[in-house]
């Protein structure tokens, strides 16, 4: 396997998590921007969760209209600089552009994004201001890529926001849970300052929503809350071991490798257990951490893992093992983890299936369980009147609002996880609804 050596330096660990979209230079965005055949349906745009007009913006690139361009993203997607970088753009607008079917590689629109946006943001060019103001104002419960989506869409309709977060830092999966080699904290709270300074938005951090006495004063104090609080921590799996030191969450393991870099340990062997493009981070940042062995586990084959083919790809190129049709029985150890034990799986008509006496043990030193995040289910119980579905999440109409007619929500707590684009267009979307709610009432 491809090994990397410990990082004990933040060069080092830069070394190890070379970003996989580096930013472009003037000269590369020029050639890339000419090779866009600016077509006239655009499948690139249909493909867009936030329908940016892509054609448009690359043109704009193409004729050194860098400024235009930034424009053009940000008028559709609040966090157009972040997208660029962390989109699965293969499978969105990427994955649509019709080089796919001439055997030519397509344009590398999320670069091009990212060059426009991030290119703008450091000229610290004035793009947008608050809108006159309506006498209404608005609280937004997370400032993660719908929060803060919603939060700069109502100021530019004249709508006074406030932002409240639980941690110290704003952007929430994007900063904390999106792995390093894919965008860094700079540039992710460069985009979000940037955006406060132009629109006037006031995040309060550290300032969790966990009562239903903060809620009756946001209430009273709020003309609308909208709520985009994401996911909770890892979901447990209920096995035997699960306790012993050196088991952790693949959400707790990414947001610390975030936060403390080269300084966060990681052991020898690691056996991380899942499928979803979560699995493959916490896999391939624990290979890039120095670990001699990672092994990828799943319980079903590799057809029915939820990760797009290329974080895979992403994860074995770093060296990391995997191992498919395996479930977990049993975390193995005397106080600290030194194994898994496994059963041998197969499908009968769609149902998973255990071989019976097929078990046997990794070894390994460390676990990260990539297993999903649990949902805000209290938290949801603390408003009145939510409705939420089966399966934990706030059921909206097409404004997004809520059942509680005062409570608009979006991102994680509407669609259970989707990507940072999808947040950022719901978001967006309830911050109209909010207003055509308020001018109706």
């Amino acid at each position: 396997m491809a090994e990397y050596d410990k990082p004990t330096s933040e060069a080092e660990f830069q070394a190890n998590f070379k970003q996989k979209k580096p930013l472009m230079n003037p000269t590369e965005a020029y050639y890339e921007s000419s090779r866009c055949l600016f077509c006239y349906d655009a499948p690139c745009i249909q493909a867009c969760p936030t329908g940016i007009d892509i054609p448009l913006f690359i043109k704009q690139i193409q004729t050194q209209n860098t400024t235009g361009a930034a424009k053009t993203i940000f008028d559709s997607n609040w966090l157009g600089n972040a997208c660029g970088v962390v989109c699965p753009t293969g499978v969105l607008c990427e994955g649509a552009c019709v080089y796919n079917h001439q055997d030519v590689p397509p344009i590398q629109i999320g670069r091009l994004q990212n060059y426009a946006t991030y290119t703008t943001m450091e000229t610290g060019k004035q793009l947008y201001a608050p809108g006159p103001s309506i006498g209404k104002k608005v609280a937004v419960v997370g400032a993660g890529p719908a929060g803060i989506a919603c939060a700069c869409e109502l100021r530019t309709l004249g709508v006074e926001v406030d932002i409240f977060e639980a941690k110290d830092k704003p952007s929430g999966l994007t900063v904390y849970g999106i792995a390093p080699y894919k965008i860094t904290n700079a540039e992710v709270l460069k985009e979000v300052a940037y955006l406060q300074e132009q629109l006037g938005i006031k995040i309060h951090y550290n300032s969790p929503i966990n009562s239903k006495e903060q809620l009756k004063t946001l209430e009273a104090d709020y003309d609308a809350i909208f709520l985009g609080v994401g996911l909770g921590k890892t979901a447990t799996l209920n096995l035997e071991g699960e306790h012993l030191d050196g088991v952790q969450g693949a959400v707790e393991f990414i947001e610390e490798l975030r936060m403390k870099h080269h300084k966060v340990e990681v052991a020898d062997t690691v056996v991380v257990i899942g499928g979803g493009n979560t699995a493959m981070d916490a896999a391939s940042e624990a290979a890039r951490m120095g670990a001699k062995k990672v092994v990828l586990a799943y319980r079903r084959d590799k057809n029915a893992m939820g990760a797009y083919g290329f974080e895979y790809d992403l994860a074995i190129s770093a060296g990391v093992d995997s191992l498919f049709n395996a479930t977990p029985l049993q975390i193995v150890g005397d106080g600290k983890v030194n194994g898994v034990r496994f059963a041998k799986t197969h499908s009968v008509n769609g149902e998973l299936k255990i071989v019976e006496g097929s078990e046997f043990t990794v070894d390994c030193d460390m676990v990260i369980k990539a297993t999903g995040q649990a949902k805000q289910g209290k938290f949801y119980e603390l408003v009145n009147h939510l409705d939420i579905d089966q399966r934990t999440r706030v059921k909206v109409n097409e404004s997004y609002q809520t059942s509680n007619p005062k409570y608009f929500a979006g991102g994680d707590a509407v669609n259970g996880g989707a990507e940072v684009v999808n947040a950022a267009f719901e978001g967006k979307m309830a911050a109209q609804g909010i207003l055509a709610w308020l001018k109706d009432k």
